[in-house]
């Protein structure tokens, strides 16, 4: 039998499917196995139309057949099977689908979609095969073809023999290299595997021949080698089933046989979506932090199915960032995959498909929120910072989707409350939200700058992550209120008319204006402080970035910038020690001199600021005691 060439530049063609479309060798076995359940389907859609065509489904099969002796791997399937023509046509055109033409000509519309649109996958089997067999016989014919192929440089087509209708496809595995192991290609366990992860929810049975051991009968201590037919998929997916028929256990069963995590999951979403797009989901909200879920090392992603094949381990494209922690599935009839099955193109269906999932997720944490606080307040621990991070990224773009889902720290119910639950109970004279910012609670609440606002009775927000305020700085307002930091400024409170307020007279100003000489080069301006009760002094801050954000961006690897936040010192002259500076501003230069450095130092350590010159700082602590 003569060889012929294969068109459309297939030699070309081929090469590079074989060497750049597949990313691993493994992805052959479910490209032909798709194929074989392809030829199972269109059996299934001629009998909807063809009264004499029964289809019985126990009937239909696919099989693997590993020989390790004469170094083939066979698959085996009982489809329509193709005549000399559609071997011609189909294998010996690279890029053409036989699977393609028959969905358009049949135009399926009932849910079974064909898988195999595009024509290559079945070359991939060259990537492990230096040859590669295929003999069919078609529905309705009593004649076999048998198509034979060693690669790029062509192919036979002859007559063969066989005694039932379908596809054989007989792979030559290449030898062993120093870089390959060819040999996994025809070990059982291997090929299970292999089905286990791509093909575990094709809809007719995979079979193979297990064997294992069992005790011989009627002995106690004697063992034999059992050879056994076993169908190794479980070919009903978990998302197709009705969710009634399924429990907590089943949903939490399939979280641990994907390896999802180790964890038991918070909460699961079984979503069957059939509108604009179509697809299947099941998604879990994960109860621990992944060990390396802030680092670069980790993989956002939902695994992603067509048809119930396993396209993408993990697809980013689907999931949000502030999202990442969500794992689960998806499975689609309608995304435009590529070639090799393997990429998703950026098309509309995707774009829904992750825009519904989003509101999913967001509706589902909402609702943990609402119905069962422990969990979600569970949750938020691990993930929190994630959400803050979502409203702090692209310049504030995600806010409205997160916003109602971000806890802080409360002052008033000393435990973790939502913006929401905050801005309810505000008083009608409070014109802010009120936060505070520092390394833990327990310092925060010695803050002196918080004594205004605690003792008007205001509930303050504790900030204790880094990213706290720069997430709230993207928020600016939450209905409508401002949020306030306690060391602004102008906290926008006006002094009881019965309290002693500091008015800063022409010797006060006087004496701040030479304090302020004294620190020109470390704050901006030196002030009477309407804030401060019981403690001497504190720092404050004008414009944007505030002392916290400063000891943030400094810490970061490139906070070489010397970001600075204006400051401003603030003095309490209600405070003993404002008699003593303004004693000393009259009659001792020197002694005031030593006090402004002191009273600064003192503002620096309780903002957690480093001290810039230590041992001048000790010396001056020594020369007040002596």
């Amino acid at each position: 039998m003569a060889k012929k060439q294969f068109k459309a530049e297939s030699k070309r063609l081929l090469e590079m499917m074989i060497n750049s479309i597949y990313t691993q060798k493994e992805i052959f076995l479910r490209e032909l196995i798709s194929n074989a359940s392809d030829a199972i389907d269109k059996i299934y859609y001629k009998a909807l139309s063809d009264d004499s065509l029964t289809f019985n489904q126990e009937d239909y099969y696919i099989k693997i057949t590993p020989d390790k002796d004469n170094r083939t791997l066979t698959i085996s399937d009982t489809g329509i099977g193709m005549t000399k023509e559609d071997l011609e046509n189909n294998l010996g055109v690279i890029a053409k689908s036989g699977s393609l033409a028959f969905k358009q000509e049949n135009e399926l519309k009932d849910g079974h979609n064909i898988i195999g649109q595009f024509g290559v996958g079945f070359y991939s089997a060259f990537m492990v095969a230096d040859e590669v067999t295929v003999t069919s016989r078609a529905l309705g014919s009593d004649e076999a073809y048998v198509w034979n192929s060693k690669g790029a440089d062509g192919y036979t087509v002859e007559p063969g023999t066989k005694a039932t209708v379908g596809t054989d496809i007989v792979l030559k595995i290449k030898p062993n290299t120093e870089d390959d192991n060819y040999d996994e290609f025809l070990e059982t366990y291997r090929l299970q595997n292999i089905v286990k992860k791509y093909s575990d929810f094709i809809r007719y049975p995979i079979k193979m021949d297990v064997t294992r051991s069992k005790k011989k009968e009627g002995a106690e201590n004697e063992w034999e080698d059992v050879t056994e037919e076993q169908t190794v998929n479980s070919q009903v997916p978990i998302w197709r089933k009705n969710k009634n028929e399924l429990k907590d256990e089943d949903y939490e069963n399939f979280y641990f046989e994907k390896r999802y995590g180790f964890d038991k999951p918070i909460k699961h979403l079984h979503v069957s979506a059939d509108g604009a797009v179509v697809y299947n989901a099941i998604l879990f909200i994960p109860g621990q932090t992944p060990f390396d879920y802030y680092t670069k090392e980790y993989e956002k992603g939902l695994e992603l199915y067509s048809n119930g094949v396993l396209i993408m381990n993990k697809c980013g494209d689907l999931l949000p960032d502030y999202f990442s922690f969500v794992k689960g599935m998806v499975d689609s009839e309608d995304l435009s995959l590529n070639i090799s099955r393997e990429m998703l193109q950026h098309d509309r269906q995707l774009k829904l498909i992750a825009k519904n999932i989003k509101n999913k997720i967001k509706s589902a944490l909402l609702s943990l929120l609402k119905d069962e606080r422990e969990k979600y307040e569970e949750f938020y621990k691990a993930f929190g910072r994630q959400l803050k991070f979502g409203a702090y990224s692209d310049y504030g773009a995600h806010k409205d989707d997160l916003q109602d889902l971000l806890m802080f720290h409360s002052s008033k119910e000393k435990k973790l409350v939502t913006l929401d639950e905050y801005v309810s109970r505000m008083p009608e004279d409070q014109k802010f939200i009120y936060y505070a910012t520092g390394d833990s609670i327990e310092r925060i609440e010695k803050l002196p700058q918080a004594e205004l606002v605690t003792d008007k009775g205001y509930e303050l927000l504790y900030f204790t992550e880094e990213i706290d305020e720069f997430a709230i700085k993207m928020l600016q307002k939450y209905k409508d209120k401002e949020f306030k930091s306690v060391s602004s400024g102008d906290l926008g409170i006006e002094p009881d008319a019965s309290e002693d307020a500091a008015k800063e007279t022409d010797e006060a100003k006087e004496l701040f204006e030479y304090m302020q000489g004294l620190l020109s080069d470390k704050v901006k301006k030196v002030k009477a402080s309407k804030r401060l009760k019981s403690h001497p002094v504190c720092l404050s801050t004008e414009g944007e970035i505030t002392i916290e954000m400063e000891k943030v961006l400094n810490a970061m690897p490139n906070g070489g910038q010397n970001v600075q936040a204006e400051k401003v010192l603030e003095i309490n002259m209600n405070h003993p020690v404002y008699a003593s500076l303004k004693a000393a501003h009259a009659n001792d230069k020197e002694k005031l001199n030593l006090y402004t450095n002191l009273l600064y130092n003192q503002a620096l350590l309780i903002e957690g600021l480093p001290v810039q010159d230590p041992v001048a700082f000790t010396n001056d602590i020594c020369k007040v005691m002596v």
